[in-house]
């Protein structure tokens, strides 16, 4: 099929955007103190010139305590709020559009053991995951702070001229700890089932809708998947998923970006939707799809070393893009968000607009050892 479909333009809220292509957010670590700098601006750049409808940012941190490793970007304080600023400028001036997502890991730690931030993490029961105690649950004077936190990155974020803010609800993340039942067992206003457990998420929502106003675009990345469990399952089945759904919908979210492995992959039986799909289908909101597009091996397999054995190399460069397309066409979702394949090519979309395909550089894990 043709890959024009990814090219037809977008309106998201208040941002019209050229094409449906997104950078997916993906963790760098190479803001020291949290400060984004000049590689980091040259980065972003880089991709705004490759042709990328939306850029949405690796998490930053809205306040200290958000984040688990000492080079993850802030939201906050001058001076990362100045380099952000600068990122943001280079970017626009090269015709793109960037969006920031807010990020706090809570009970997450760093996984290699080098940092022990947060040394005092915050959840919403204590747990990490089922039966892992890592400290107390989060008292409603740190609920309201952290909920204040997000609404004053997405004011600032706003103020220095993102053009939009992505909630980072996903893979066991703080957010994502509250809607998951193996991590919140609170009995008050914050627990309960599932569509109650999407409170906090719900009042962070409400809270930034609030400092940006109606036409500024917030998305909400949300996943079954944890990182403490990649068989976790928040609904099991489309009526589930719309009950989970709805409350944020009528918080003010403007779009899903919906996390997956995979996204070629039915995520309930008897249809061949995928999780961006079913989210669309139930809500009317617009829909991100991500997981593995362009590879042909998942974000687990590559990171072990695994190849694509076509090429040998450690990923593939354009598997399941006609899969890819016919689920764009028909309407499953509107946006594509493209992860390893833009830390590999930043000129990743127009070498596919322009049918370049055999130009285009694979990824493997080296690609993480620098700011290409």
């Amino acid at each position: 099929m043709s890959a024009s479909e990814l090219f037809r333009p977008f309106q998201l809220n208040g941002l019209s955007l050229p094409n449906r292509i997104v950078m997916a957010p993906m963790t760098r670590n190479y803001s020291p103190r949290g400060i984004p700098g000049t590689d980091v601006e040259a980065y972003y750049r880089r991709r705004a010139d490759g042709g990328v409808g939306l850029i949405l940012t690796e998490g930053a941190a809205p306040c200290p305590g958000a984040q688990n490793a000492p080079k993850v970007p802030h939201i906050y304080g001058h001076k990362a709020i100045r380099g952000w600023a600068k990122v943001v400028s280079t970017v626009h001036a090269a015709g793109g559009h960037i969006g920031v997502q807010l990020w706090h890991v809570g009970a997450v730690q760093h996984s290699d053991g080098s940092s022990k931030l947060p040394t005092s993490p915050v959840s919403p029961s204590g747990l990490l995951q089922p039966g892992r105690k890592v400290g107390e649950p989060m008292t409603q004077d740190q609920i309201d702070a952290v909920i204040e936190a997000f609404a004053q990155g997405a004011a600032e974020a706003q103020r220095i001229g993102f053009d939009a803010v992505e909630l980072h609800g996903a893979h066991g993340y703080l957010i994502d700890q509250f809607f998951w039942d193996g991590t919140n067992r609170r009995t008050d206003r914050y627990g309960g089932d599932l569509a109650d457990r999407t409170r906090f998420a719900a009042e962070i929502i409400r809270a930034c809708r609030r400092r940006v106003g109606p036409d500024f675009p917030l998305v909400l990345r949300f996943s079954q998947w944890k990182s403490q469990d990649y068989s976790a399952r928040l609904a099991t089945t489309p009526t589930e998923l719309a009950r989970f759904l709805q409350p944020l919908v009528d918080a003010g979210v403007d779009a899903f970006h919906c996390s997956t492995r995979r996204f070629w992959e039915p995520e309930f039986d008897g249809s061949d939707l995928n999780l961006a799909g079913w989210s669309k289908k139930l809500t009317g909101r617009p829909t991100i799809t991500v997981g593995s597009v362009a590879l042909n091996t998942d974000f687990v397999e590559t990171f072990r070393g695994a190849t694509d054995r076509a090429s040998g190399h450690g990923a593939g460069k354009v598997a399941h893009l006609d899969r890819l397309v016919e689920m764009l066409a028909r309407g499953d979702f509107d946006l594509v968000a493209i992860g390893r394949a833009l830390l590999a090519d930043p000129a990743w979309a127009l070498k596919v607009r322009d049918g370049r395909m055999g130009e285009l550089r694979p990824f493997t894990p080296r690609v993480l050892e620098t700011l290409v």
